[in-house]
C-alpha cells in the first residue's frame, strides 16, 4: 500500500510518525549526529541518541529544534527526509501529504520555516496544527461542540495550555517549560548538593526512575553515577524522590502560574464547562508522577491524564489529516 499521508509530532525531545490506518509508526529522539569536516548527516533518532555526549570533536550530536521551533533549518530538513523515508519507505512514486503539529505560540515566520521544510523534505503538500488541538483531538476531546475543554500538553521543550471550543482556541499561552528543562535542573541540582557531575541522559533516568511533581510519602530512592567535581573520579550516590521534587519546584510554579493564566483569561461559560470536565493533560513529561494531583490541587479543577498520553499529539495529526474537511477551522497553513 502506498503511503499518501503522514501526521508528524515534530517535538523537541522527540518525533513521532503516525499513519492513517497503521497507527504510530515511528517515536525516535529528535537528534541528529552530523560529522563537521564532510558536513554529513550519520545517524537520526535512536542511533544519533546513543552518541549524545559521546562523541569525537568532528562529530556533533545535538538537537535542531528548541522549545519546538526550528533552530536549525538543515539538520531539521534532514531529519524529517529520513522520518518520512521511514514512514513511506525508500521507494516512493507518490510524495506524501503532511501534517506538523507545531506550537499554538510560534511566529509566522517560524510556521514558515517548518512548511519549507517539510517540502523539502519530499512532502507533496504541508498542513500545520496546532499541538493543543492536534493532542485534545487525539485525547478524543470533541473539539467541534460548543462547549469548553481544556487541555494541558506537556512536551520536552514547551508546555502548552488551551481552552478549547468550537473546533478553536479561545485561551491559550506557552511556557518554555519541558521535559528537557526538569532534566537540566535535576543535574544541576546533583551538582550543588552532591558535587557530581552527571549528563542529560542520567538526568532524565533519574527523573522518570523516582521523580515526583508532589512529594511522596514513601520516598523512594536509586543509585546515580558521575563525575565527582572535586576529584574529577567517577561515584556513585544515591538519590531521593525528594531531592528530584525540590529540584524542579521552579518550572512547576512556571507551568502552574500559566495554567492560572489561561483559566483567569477564560470566558464564563467555558470556565463552567472545564470545572465540568476537567483537564486533560497530555504529552510525555504530564507522565511525571503526581503531575495530575499537583495541577488539581493548584488550581482546584480536576485534572486527568490521557490514556497514551505520549502518542496523543502524533495520533490527533493522523486523525485531523484523515478527516481535512472536517477540521478545516482548526488546520492553519498549508502550501
Amino acid at each position: 500500500m502506498f503511503v499518501k499521508k503522514i501526521g508528524i509530532d515534530l517535538g523537541t525531545a522527540n518525533t513521532l510518525v503516525h499513519v492513517p490506518g497503521k497507527g504510530i509508526v515511528l517515536n525516535e529522539p529528535s537528534v541528529v549526529a552530523v560529522s563537521l569536516n564532510e558536513k554529513q548527516v550519520l545517524a537520526v533518532g535512536d542511533e544519533a541518541k546513543e552518541m549524545l555526549g559521546r562523541t569525537p570533536d568532528t562529530i556533533v550530536a545535538s538537537r535542531p529544534l528548541k522549545h519546538g521551533v526550528i533552530a536549525d533549518y538543515k539538520t531539521t530538513e534532514a531529519m524529517l527526509n529520513y522520518f518520512i523515508n521511514k514512514a513511506v519507505g525508500g521507494f516512493r512514486l507518490i510524495r506524501p501529504e503532511v501534517m506538523v503539529a507545531v506550537p499554538a505560540g510560534i511566529t509566522s515566520t517560524e510556521r514558515r520555516a517548518v512548511i519549507d521544510a517539510t517540502i523539502a523534505a519530499g512532502a507533496k503538500a504541508a498542513y500545520i496544527i496546532k499541538e493543543p488541538i492536534a493532542a485534545a483531538i487525539g485525547a478524543n476531546i470533541p473539539i467541534g461542540s460548543a462547549s469548553g475543554h481544556m487541555i494541558i500538553d506537556m512536551g520536552g521543550g514547551t508546555s502548552e495550555m488551551a481552552v478549547i471550543s468550537l473546533g478553536g482556541i479561545v485561551a491559550n499561552t506557552s511556557v518554555r517549560i519541558g521535559g528537557n528543562k526538569f532534566d537540566t535542573s535535576i543535574s544541576e541540582y546533583i551538582r550543588r548538593k552532591y558535587n557530581l557531575a552527571i549528563g542529560e541522559r542520567s538526568a532524565e533516568n533519574i527523573k522518570i526512575g523516582v521523580g515526583s511533581a508532589l512529594y511522596l510519602q514513601k520516598k523512594m530512592s536509586m543509585e546515580v553515577r558521575g563525575r565527582d567535581m572535586v576529584s574529577g573520579l567517577p561515584r556513585t550516590v544515591s538519590v531521593s524522590s525528594d531531592d528530584i521534587t525540590e529540584a524542579i519546584q521552579a518550572e512547576l510554579e512556571g507551568i502552574i502560574s500559566a495554567v492560572k493564566s489561561v483559566l483567569q483569561s477564560t470566558p464564563p461559560e467555558l470556565s463552567a464547562d472545564v470545572i465540568d470536565k476537567g483537564i486533560v493533560l497530555s504529552g510525555g513529561s504530564s507522565l511525571l508522577r503526581n503531575m495530575d494531583r499537583l495541577i488539581a490541587q493548584a488550581t482546584g479543577v480536576p485534572a486527568y491524564t490521557a490514556d497514551e498520553a505520549l502518542l496523543c499529539v502524533a495520533k490527533g495529526t493522523g486523525v485531523a489529516l484523515e478527516n481535512l474537511e472536517s477540521y478545516k477551522r482548526s488546520i492553519l497553513a498549508t502550501s
